[in-house]
């Protein structure tokens, strides 16, 4: 069975030679980009839109139904990521011209202190909106964008391809080898001061893992609310969605 944590530890060592800062572990990632060279000196993944990397055949298969799909992220890849915000925005095509659908959006706070750091975020069930569903069809394909704005302001790109399916059994198992929330890890909703709010989303926190003090994300019901939610209210937040920058 592959291991989240043997493959945190060999990507570790690769992120004191470079400048890398997030990585998807589930769907599976269009390819590792946690790479800096002369093309890329401060690292592929400020690279719009995809951190660097085309389309793939390493595609995994989305469900359709009203459930949705699992989307797990290890965020601390390097100094200054304690926190951020995540958006996870969809695009639709072999090859998407652009990431204009946004399917949900998250503030994260890891451990104290600025150095890279392990640990996992994963939800299990990021469902599909209706305006997505509407233009989408059995067999059709996409890309998960995932965006991580750090703290600093700046955003790291990364993706993953799928093919939608209304089989079930084409979807790999979501369980606690590949989805799961590491103990110190909290996840906010975010929101603006006054009337206007962006829609929050549920928390996922379940059973732990001994071994590890991780907890379960996906082997048991998802809970509502629990330990490491609350709103994080944002005065002047960068909005950053496939068509641009926005600022508030």
């Amino acid at each position: 069975m592959f291991s989240n944590k043997i493959f945190f530890s060999t990507l570790l060592s690769l992120s004191t030679l470079t400048n890398a800062h997030t990585v998807i572990t589930y769907p599976g990632w269009r390819g590792n980009n946690l790479i800096t060279n002369t093309t890329f000196p401060r690292g592929m993944q400020w690279t719009y839109p995809c951190g660097g990397i085309e389309p793939t055949t390493n595609r995994t298969y989305w469900p359709l139904n009203n459930e949705g799909g699992a989307v797990a992220v290890q965020p601390g890849w390097f100094k200054g990521h304690s926190e951020g915000l995540i958006y996870i925005n969809i695009g639709l095509g072999e090859n998407p011209e652009n990431y204009s659908f946004p399917l949900t959006m998250f503030h994260f706070t890891g451990p104290a202190g600025d150095n890279p750091y392990p640990g996992s975020i994963c939800l299990p069930k990021v469902t599909l909106t209706s305006d997505v569903k509407g233009r989408i069809k059995n067999g059709d394909r996409g890309s998960i964008q995932v965006v991580q704005a750090s703290k600093h302001g700046a955003a790291q790109y990364n993706c993953a391809d799928v093919i939608f399916t209304e089989d079930l059994s084409l979807v790999p198992p979501v369980n606690e080898s590949v989805c799961f929330n590491s103990s110190y890890m909290r996840i906010n909703e975010v929101g603006f001061p006054g009337p206007v709010q962006i829609s929050g989303f549920e928390t996922t926190t379940t059973t732990g893992l001994a071994e590890a003090g991780e907890t379960n994300a996906a082997a048991d019901e998802v809970q509502k609310g629990g330990a490491g939610r609350s709103t994080v209210w944002v005065w002047n937040l960068i909005l950053l969605f496939a068509a641009g920058v926005y600022v508030v």
